[in-house]
């Protein structure tokens, strides 16, 4: 197999993932017709692989595809990028989209256990000096809520003073905590907990456009387009910088999977985030527990999930239609090198 490209003659790089075709950083496969190119880094061109390289190494690459979930697809091409850098783009009937709940896991549960280390070394400072101060309350600290038990004894003022710290702290949290600074076209505003209930959510459609109106320290900004989706991400991450157990993510990917897919989601919880009302509708979203952007614990979850998989999406259809039209102009070359230049009992 030759390794430089036919047309710029510039190297074609190496790859690991394909072990019956280490050439190419992007190959470019149609498992139907028997078709493998490897696409020049360079120039862009399509180099068409000999007949004899193909067939195991399109096996391969077909598995290695459908192995990965950082994939697009249109009605006639897909591309998928992988860890190790190699893309692959698949001619072909496209797949069924999937969700990857492994990729979100592991990063939720990090966020939670660095929660609980926070929080478990605020409540033994305290004890310790409680216990230094000579009080009877031995307070107990959980996020968004404060328990206090009481000792029978004799309570001091001094004693008071990790409790009321206890509740500055709470209310920070739950309302002057910085959850996002985001850039504007005149500044950047900051975003704090108390603004995220009102701020507005909305796509239309699977694929329409998105907008996204942002309450700040000093006014409103909204968003459009992809920075409406990329300035959710951001707030729906800070909303949801606690963490969240494995039952709690995998509830969320299911809310995703019964939408259909990231897309579908995004628009149904933009319903949801735009119902408006008064106070009969506070009273109702306290009741569901309701939060940032009127939407559940589990529900920002799959907010955040679905923001981040629709900003990768569309960052690589950006791609495809040009990947498209270059597969177009390999396919009909490729048509005659292997239909009209090889002899038929070869094929057979």
């Amino acid at each position: 197999m030759y390794s430089t490209c036919l047309f710029c003659n510039q190297a074609l790089g190496a790859n690991e993932t394909i072990e019956h075709f280490p050439v190419g950083r992007r190959l470019a496969f149609d498992g139907v017709k028997g078709r493998l190119w490897v696409v020049c880094h360079h120039c862009g061109r399509w180099n068409l692989s000999p007949l004899e390289e193909r067939w195991e190494a399109n096996e391969e690459c077909e598995r290695t595809f459908r192995g990965t979930t950082v994939r697009v697809s249109t009605d006639q091409i897909g591309l998928a990028k992988l860890r190790e850098g190699l893309e692959l783009i698949r001619i072909g009937e496209p797949l069924r989209p999937e969700f990857a709940a492994w990729r979100y896991g592991r990063h939720f549960g990090t966020r939670r256990r660095r929660t609980h280390l926070v929080a478990g070394s605020g409540i033994a400072a305290a004890a310790v000096a409680g216990i230094a101060l000579g009080p009877t309350l031995v307070p107990a600290l959980t996020l968004g809520t404060i328990s206090i038990i009481v000792v029978p004894g004799i309570t001091t003022v001094m004693g008071v003073i990790p409790i009321i710290g206890m509740l500055a702290a709470r209310d920070y949290i739950q309302h002057d905590r910085v959850v996002a600074r985001l850039s504007t076209s005149k500044k950047v505003v900051t975003v704090r907990a108390k603004h995220v209930d009102a701020v507005e959510l909305s796509v239309h459609g699977h694929d329409g456009p998105a907008t996204l109106a942002v309450p700040h320290d000093t006014g409103w900004a909204e968003f459009s387009g992809t920075a409406a989706i990329h300035a959710t991400g951001v707030i729906i991450a800070g909303a949801n910088r606690f963490g969240a157990s494995r039952s709690m993510v995998q509830d969320a990917v299911r809310q995703i999977e019964n939408a259909g897919d990231a897309g579908g989601f995004l628009s149904a919880a933009s319903t949801r985030n735009s119902w408006r009302g008064g106070k009969l509708l506070s009273l109702v979203n306290n009741y569901r527990g309701l939060g940032a952007m009127h939407l559940s614990p589990t529900e920002r979850l799959a907010l955040e999930m679905s923001v981040h998989e629709e900003t990768e999406r569309r960052a690589m259809e950006g791609e495809l239609a040009t990947l498209e039209a270059a597969w177009r102009d390999a396919e009909h070359i490729a048509a005659i090198c292997d239909d009209d230049l090889t002899p038929p009992k070869l094929y057979e």
